[in-house]
């Protein structure tokens, strides 16, 4: 079976599983604005997924790794296409070359988004041309290693005057942590033992 079906199958038998979010972090305008990320899945023996860095001179997370997204705007048609388009800008990754399998569960921060995680499997050794506004860096990390719930180290902070707790995996030097982090944890438990 390929990585893809593979893939497809553990996603659809998993709809409805419970999932970990920011929700109970109510955004400064009390509304979660929709937004969306693509999970870009290498199509390997070792499947990878790609991740970007944040330039450290942006107002909004600077430095923090993530996947390529950003807002739905009004043109696109959904979350899909909102998630191709950004990966599109901030990359160059060509929609062309992301064979879409479908959404994850909706992960609402608390910095006031609701995002949808779009999975896509897409060529290995592909080449990037990265928006230097928007990354300043982007790599691939192993898909069992992130997925691996023995990574994920749970931690604590106070943050908008409650405790707030969060999951951190560290590849490397690369911290992925908050929402980025949140969304493989949640991934994790939708894919467990799909790459068995």
């Amino acid at each position: 079976m390929s990585l893809y079906d593979r893939l497809a199958e553990a996603l659809a038998v998993s709809q409805g599983m419970e999932s970990i979010d920011e929700a109970h972090i109510r955004p400064d305008r009390g509304v979660h604005i929709p937004a969306a990320v693509l999970i870009a899945i290498t199509d390997r023996p070792q499947p990878g997924v790609i991740l970007t860095q944040r330039p450290d001179y942006l107002r909004s997370h600077p430095g923090q790794v993530a996947f390529p997204g950003g807002k739905i705007d009004p043109e696109d048609e959904d979350a899909i296409a909102a998630a191709l388009r950004e990966a599109d800008e901030e990359l160059g990754l060509s929609p062309g070359n992301v064979r879409v399998i479908g959404t994850g569960d909706v992960y609402r921060s608390g910095s006031g988004f609701a995002i949808t995680p779009v999975l896509g499997v897409i060529p290995p050794d592909l080449s990037y041309s990265p928006n230097p506004g928007e990354v300043a860096d982007w790599f691939e990390v192993p898909l069992d290693f992130v997925l691996d719930p023995a990574n994920h180290a749970r931690h604590s902070t106070f943050w908008k005057g409650a405790q707030r707790q969060y999951v951190e995996i560290m590849w490397g030097q690369r911290r992925i942590w908050g929402v980025t982090a949140g969304i493989i944890a949640n991934l994790s438990r939708r894919l467990e033992g799909v790459l068995a």
